[in-house]
């Protein structure tokens, strides 16, 4: 009988999103052979919910908690969480059982064995649920309750690394009411440490309310930050137009930039949503010079510390088989500005992990012996992640040892595993045994831990005898387009998804190359778990073996032996598309843009008689093009936005005269973006001639670099991808006209096919994209827990209302696809307009033929609705890929 593995996630902290990301990652990575993934979401109020799995696809936790129709009206449109509501007792009660069942903590041993931990920060990773859990005898994973009582609170840890003759940059501990009734020396605190100087919270992760300070006039509103507390003056307030106010509140109401939401204003009353604090602010700044806003989920502590030059690294270090620790490769972290924030961690290309660090091997040993030594001294247990600098001057400074780690799929956790040939979902079955073993230890023989560890090796032995059943799959991932880092996101979400799945074997493929020549390589998991594309193409240019990773896997030879397979790290070899004919079963696509969706790839594998997913050649070559394929749509009776092409050749003539063009047949403000570029890419909504100057000059620029003051202009942010191109789209803004309701929507499908040959679309309801800038951002699209996606769409409020236009919605999109010769599967971006009449117009923008795969992209969640697991979704994509071929009448 397989383990059942209860996976807490989510949380009332503000790193809940990637708590709930991390749940998503561990549900889809546990070894289906092995265990039962139950998912236990921990909300804001914490409360325990056994979820529906469906809403674990949910792109983030605002998704579906709360739910949809418990929003109250929102003319900004800001996105809440639960706590901005307020709910009655029976309100809660009718949310909880929407999603789920209520389950308490003495009943969670009659739903599963063992709880796995992705919770952050308080509640989280601080002793708390580990002592919880230990009271009603549940073994959990990672650190026990000491470790993460100390692991939560940084204060604390400097202290005790000092006392344990750890060096320590210069740092000061200051308390919430030091700060706010006695108001310390802050000037001899500045001349102690000096600048530049790192403000943060002591119990917070993440990056959330961390600053590097490098002028004394900014450090009070640095501590300010960092405890949560935020002064807004009149004169300020006033300096801002309607819609620079609305900004302000909306970053000032987010968990990971602002405060969050409710505040306390002025110490006094309890503001709960964005709405009521936007009136309030301007209201109360009528009267008064300044007021205060300060989070309900405050800080208790922040810590100053000296500022360290030098490299910034982070090192995981594990249990080996003997119950030593044993650090795995550090890894420095390349980041494009001083401070590594959320947004630089969790999306993919904007910062880069070099592992090993590029250092002499004796400091590299000398970081893990520090790593492996403050592991003990702190006594933790299982897995810890400890992060640090090395300053210019060689100096060794270990900073905010973890007991949980992020657990996305490009996290540390994951990557330096994979170093040792650890996949993610063997790592994941190797931290379930150790943590299983240390609880023995913990609960002193109390409870039935050993015979779920005998149970597991069972079901392990059992495992290696289906190996040589499975289906050999080349996920093709990477590229050389703009696209190309979302690609590795995807292919990375398909490898582990079916590397899980007990039914295949994925085999990464990494393409590289030019539209001449398409280079293909066949790569080990430690080269695919690199942090983005480009890193990936170093490593196979550059392969080597580094002498450091061939000592730990030598030291953890235990580790490897019992948990990965002995192939998993062989060398990059390159391959052809002839090679993967004898190699393959079936291959799956996972690039975006060129190549991949054009056609070129399918050309090949064609050539071949490799199966594969998504559509044909022509229908690709077809899609790639957003103008040629609103022109057939439209051809054909469909809704698309006026558009025109520009040429560079045109643009050199006169940029004045293509503004001039374009103002006249679209109109201001209009969407320009590359005619054949998706993810969000270089998509701007120009309201000026200023601003089409600027995107003239950059997507025909020679050379690589953007040219500031044009990337400024356009609000372009770092590491932010901008194609090269001869060529843009300009499109019409589509708009509400004289419709009563007005809505983005991005609609998935699936196709199988008949017995007679023909193509069944399973057309799924489609998702409400919210954005909360112009357009619709990458980060919105693809990082955990930063956009919000509504499915189904809000077509009406009426629900026999909303299904008929969701019926006409769906309906639609199907005809598009079997106009354009979609088939496998696909996404569509669309407009929907309804009309007080009940007609409904829906307004084509792209369809993709390769839809993104990442693991927050919202096509799972609507496949979801029609009870598709992910592997499941997956399966049926490689299942129709092998049965189009067998059907010569079907054009493809």
């Amino acid at each position: 009988m397989k383990i059942k593995v209860g996976i807490l996630f989510g949380g009332t902290s503000r790193e809940r999103e990637i708590s709930f990301a991390g749940g998503r990652t561990v549900y889809d990575n546990l070894n289906k052979n092995l265990f039962d993934p139950v998912p236990v979401f921990v909300d804001s109020f914490g409360n325990f919910i056994k979820l529906n799995w469906e809403f674990i696809y949910k792109g983030s936790i605002r998704d579906f908690y709360p739910a949809v129709d418990l929003l109250p009206e929102s003319p900004n449109e800001f996105q809440v969480y639960a706590e901005s509501l307020d709910l009655s007792e029976e309100q809660h009660k009718q949310l909880i059982s929407s999603l789920g069942e209520k389950i308490e903590p003495s009943d969670f041993k009659k739903i599963f064995d063992f709880a796995f931990l992705c919770l952050h920060g308080p509640y989280g990773e601080d002793g708390r649920i580990q002592g919880l859990l230990e009271y009603y005898g549940m073994p959990y994973s990672g650190a026990g309750i000491l470790s993460s009582s100390i692991g939560i609170n940084k204060s604390i840890q400097k202290k005790l690394m000092v006392s344990a003759g750890f060096p320590s940059p210069q740092f000061h501990s200051l308390k919430r009411s030091e700060w706010i009734s006695a108001k310390p020396d802050l000037a001899g605190i500045i001349s102690k440490l000096g600048f530049p100087l790192v403000v943060k919270p002591a119990n917070q992760g993440s990056s959330v309310g961390v600053s590097i300070i490098h002028e004394a006039a900014l450090v009070s509103a640095a501590i300010d930050k960092a405890f949560f507390i935020h002064k807004i003056t009149s004169d300020f307030w006033n300096s801002l137009d309607t819609n620079a106010q609305v900004d302000y509140v909306r970053t000032l109401s987010d968990i990971r930039e602002g405060l969050g939401m409710p505040v306390i204003l002025n110490n006094e009353k309890i503001i709960r949503h964005p709405e009521e604090l936007l009136v309030t602010i301007s209201q109360v700044l009528k009267s008064e010079k300044m007021l205060t806003l300060e989070a309900t989920d405050s800080e208790s502590e922040v810590l100053l510390e000296e500022f360290i030059e030098g490299k910034e690294f982070s090192c995981i270090v594990v249990q080996n088989t003997d119950g030593t620790p044993v650090a795995l490769p550090p890894t420095e972290i390349r980041k494009g500005k001083e401070l590594f924030d959320y947004r630089s961690k969790y999306l993919p290309g904007l910062s880069r992990k070099i592992t090993p660090i590029d250092i002499d091997s004796s400091l590299l040993q000398k970081i893990r012996y520090n790593c492996e030594r403050l592991y003990t001294a702190l006594e933790f247990d299982v897995y810890a992640r400890i992060d640090g600098f090395l300053s210019t001057k060689g100096e060794i400074f270990l900073n905010d040892p973890n007991t949980t780690s992020g657990m996305m799929p490009s996290s540390f956790f994951f990557h330096q595993a994979a170093e040792i040939g650890l996949n993610p979902s063997q790592f994941l079955t190797y931290i379930i045994h150790t943590s299983l073993s240390c609880r023995v230890a913990d609960f002193k023989g109390s409870g039935n831990t050993v015979s779920i560890i005998k149970r597991l090796d069972v079901l392990m032995e059992g495992e290696k005898a289906t190996d040589n059943r499975k289906k050999n799959v080349a996920v093709i991932l990477g590229g050389y387009s703009s696209e190309r880092h979302i690609s590795v996101e995807s292919g990375r979400n398909i490898y582990e998804k079916l590397a899980s799945s007990g039914k295949f074997e994925p085999v990464p493929v990494f393409l590289t190359g030019s539209n001449e020549e398409h280079k293909l390589y066949m790569i080990p998991v430690n080269v695919l778990l690199k942090d983005n594309a480009d890193d990936i193409k170093e490593k196979v240019d550059h392969f080597n073996v580094h002498p450091l990773i061939s000592l730990i896997m030598h030291e953890t030879k235990g580790i490897t032996e019992k948990y990965s397979s002995p192939d998993a790290l062989k060398a990059p070899a390159q391959i052809t598309y002839s090679d993967l004919a004898s190699m393959a079963d079936l291959v799956f696509i996972a690039l975006h843009g060129r190549p991949g969706e054009d056609g070129a790839v399918q050309q090949q594998l064609e050539k071949y008689g490799i199966p594969y997913n998504g559509s044909g050649i022509q229908s690709s070559k077809t899609t790639i093009d957003k103008y040629v394929t609103n022109e057939i749509l439209m051809q054909h009776g469909f809704l698309a936005a006026k558009h025109l092409l520009v040429s560079e050749d045109d643009w050199k003539k006169s940029s004045s005269q293509v503004y001039s063009d374009l103002k006249s047949k679209l109109g201001v403000p209009f969407i320009a973006k590359p005619v054949d570029d998706g993810c969000s890419s270089a998509v701007r909504k120009i309201k000026s001639e200023k601003e089409l100057l600027a995107f003239g000059d950059l997507i025909f620029r020679q050379q690589e670099d953007l040219e500031p003051t044009a990337a400024a202009t356009l609000n372009i942010k770092p590491k932010e991808e901008f194609p090269r191109k001869k060529v843009f789209l300009a499109e019409e803004l589509i708009s509400k006209k004289d419709a009563v309701h007005f809505l983005e929507i991005t609609g998935g499908m699936v196709t199988s096919i008949c017995k007679d040959g023909q193509v069944k679309y399973e057309v799924f309801e489609a998702s409400e994209a919210l954005s909360e800038g112009e357009v619709l951002s990458l980060e919105e699209k693809f990082l955990a827990g930063q956009g919000q996606n509504i499915t189904p769409a809000r077509y009406a409020a009426d629900p026999a209302e909303r299904q008929r236009i969701s019926e006409i919605v769906k309906k639609t999109l199907e005809g598009a696809a079997k106009v354009l010769n979609v088939v496998g599967y696909t996404r569509i971006d669309a407009f929907v307009r309804v009309y007080a009449d009940g007609k409904v117009d829906v307004v084509f923008v792209e369809v993709n033929s390769l839809p993104g795969m990442t693991p927050a992209t919202c096509i799972f969640h609507q496949a979801s609705i029609n009870h598709y697991k992910p592997h499941e979704f997956i399966e049926k994509i490689l299942s129709f890929a092998e049965t189009k071929r067998n059907f010569s009448a079907m054009t493809v």
